[in-house]
């Protein structure tokens, strides 16, 4: 999921119930005035989730839609088989529940603590509908899903190992630094190897040793499990184009 583009936001009064959010920025509210943004909020209420908890289950009416403000999810579908495929992972700011369907065609998991604001599709729906800025702002939102899902299959059609683990980091990269143009040396990695290896297509196994070639390759720095920085950022662009 893409990150919305930066905007000139209205400055909150402190004691408005948004006025704390940190996601304004990226989330599809973020291009309503404070009026609206007042009446918006208003229609929802907030949800917490602790780590394993799940949000909705693939199969699920979708009755509700949700910004994800802290923590992240992951987005999967349970295989015939009864393996889990991995379908992406949602950060703070990203919006989902829309549907072309009734029901929920993933799951969506927190993989740490995180929080949402929900909404009622029929409220939100009816709110969109009177305001044509959050209108256009989900048709580009859609755009930029579709792009997305055309990334992920050449992601996973036409790039290598070490192609696709270094295209992953440097997408955390960005989401980290906010920007589509700038990209962060920090990057959180709360999701498992596991669900990294489901979600690329890869073994946990090559993950694990794929993120080693990098560490000894003085690319990255292992700050712990879930935390890395990036040392070198155009040599790991380089890797994310070729491979080489």
């Amino acid at each position: 999921m893409l990150t919305p583009a930066k905007r000139h936001l209205e400055d909150l009064p402190a004691d408005h119930p948004c006025a704390g959010c940190k996601v304004r920025d990226k989330a599809v509210c973020g291009v309503l005035d404070c009026a609206d943004l007042t009446s918006f909020k208003s229609l929802g209420r907030t949800v917490r989730l602790s780590s394993g908890q799940v949000l909705f289950h693939e199969g699920d009416p979708v009755s509700r839609v949700f910004t994800l403000t802290t923590g992240t999810l992951k987005l999967y579908n349970l295989l015939a088989d009864g393996r889990c495929h991995v379908a992406g992972f949602v950060s703070p700011g990203d919006f989902l529940g829309i549907s072309m369907d009734d029901e929920h065609v993933f799951s969506a998991e927190a993989v740490e603590a995180s929080q949402l604001c929900w909404f009622p599709r029929t409220r939100f729906d009816g709110f969109v509908e009177d305001h044509s800025p959050m209108e256009r702002e989900l048709y580009r939102m859609a755009a930029h899903e579709l792009a997305s899902a055309h990334q992920q299959m050449m992601l996973l059609g036409r790039k290598t190992a070490i192609e696709r683990l270094a295209t992953f980091l440097i997408v955390l990269a960005g989401r980290a630094a906010g920007t589509s143009d700038s990209v962060g040396t920090m990057v959180q990695l709360p999701m498992s190897r596991s669900d990294i290896a489901d979600y690329l297509g890869l073994t946990k196994e090559t993950v694990s040793r794929v993120l080693s070639s990098f560490r000894r390759d003085h690319l990255i720095r292992l700050c712990s499990v879930h935390q890395i920085e990036i040392l070198e950022l155009r040599r790991l662009e380089l890797l994310a184009a070729s491979g080489a």
